[in-house]
């Protein structure tokens, strides 16, 4: 099974995972996080964060998670990179989320494109025509 770490601003992926646990029924396994606060030293996260990505990678290696590209959490995430063995894609949101912890019994690179559809088609426009077909 692939680890999933969650490294975002605050308390987002805490919350991602409460969320996340409640669509699912129970905490996931595997599941890790990392909330970096405004006044948090990121040379002194990421020990933290590389022992987190030890920890989850049980074989298959690790799906690292982030909220914004080019933010301190993502730059963090840049330095845990290991092409093949921990993969990092950022825009994290819950359908992402649900989705890469459903599809995570397989290869991590195409749980890489499950995160990225799952993000993508978790977002539309919500209009009233939308509801009429559903």
């Amino acid at each position: 099974m692939i680890g999933i770490l969650i490294i975002s601003h605050g308390n987002l992926a805490e919350s991602l995972i409460h969320c996340a646990t409640h669509v699912m029924g129970k905490k996931p396994e595997l599941l890790g996080q990392v909330g970096i606060g405004m006044h948090d030293d990121p040379a002194t996260v990421l020990p933290d964060a590389l022992q987190l990505v030890k920890d989850l990678d049980q074989g298959d290696g690790v799906l690292i998670l982030s909220d914004i590209y080019g933010a301190t959490p993502c730059n963090i995430v840049g330095k845990l990179l290991v092409p093949g063995r921990v993969e990092g894609v950022a825009g994290v949101n819950l359908p992402m989320l649900v989705r890469t912890l459903t599809y995570r019994n397989g290869d991590l690179g195409k749980l890489v494109e499950k995160a990225l559809s799952g993000g993508r088609e978790g977002v539309f426009h919500f209009t009233e025509e939308a509801c009429k077909q559903s």
